[in-house]
C-alpha cells in the first residue's frame, strides 16, 4: 500500500526474483506501463551493466505479423546506458525526443492506447514498434 501511496519515498527496491517481478510488473502501471518501464543492473565499480526494459524480450507477441512492442522501455533503458558510460548528453537528447512524441500523442503504441494486445491493434489505429521508434528519431536534433 505505501508503495502505491507514496512511490517518491522508494528510490531502490531489492527483492527475490519472484517478488521483484510482481512488484515490476504491478508497480509499473504508476508510470504508464511496461512500456515505460526500463532497468539496469550495474556496479559502478567494476564498470560492468546490463540495461533492459522491464518487459524483456515480450515473446507472446513474437509471431505477430507486425511488432507491437512499446520500444520506449528499450529506449530508456538504452539512455541509462549511456548516462552509466558517460554520453550523458546524447541521453538527454534520446530522452527529450521521447518526451516529446509522448507529450504530442500522435503516435501511441497499443498500450498508450489502452487496447489489449493482439494481432489486430494496427488496424485500430495503434503505432508498430518500428513506428514508434520512428517518431522518436524524427525528434532527435
Amino acid at each position: 500500500m505505501w508503495l502505491t501511496k507514496n512511490p517518491e519515498k522508494y528510490g531502490v527496491l531489492v527483492s527475490g526474483n519472484m517478488f521483484g517481478d510482481i512488484v515490476s510488473d504491478g508497480f509499473a502501471g504508476l508510470i504508464g506501463g511496461l512500456g515505460f518501464a526500463c532497468s539496469a543492473q550495474y556496479n559502478p565499480d567494476t564498470g560492468i551493466g546490463v540495461f533492459e526494459p522491464t518487459h524483456g524480450s515480450a515473446p507472446k507477441y513474437a509471431e505477430y505479423p507486425v511488432s507491437i512492442v512499446n520500444p520506449i522501455a528499450m529506449i530508456i533503458s538504452s539512455c541509462m546506458m549511456l548516462d552509466f558510460i558517460g554520453e550523458g548528453e546524447i541521453a538527454a537528447r534520446i530522452r527529450k525526443a521521447v518526451a516529446e512524441v509522448i507529450s504530442e500523442g500522435q503516435v501511441r503504441t497499443y498500450d498508450m492506447m489502452k487496447l489489449s494486445g493482439s494481432p489486430d491493434v494496427v488496424d485500430k489505429g495503434a503505432a508498430s514498434t518500428e513506428q514508434m521508434a520512428d517518431a522518436v528519431i524524427s525528434k532527435l536534433k
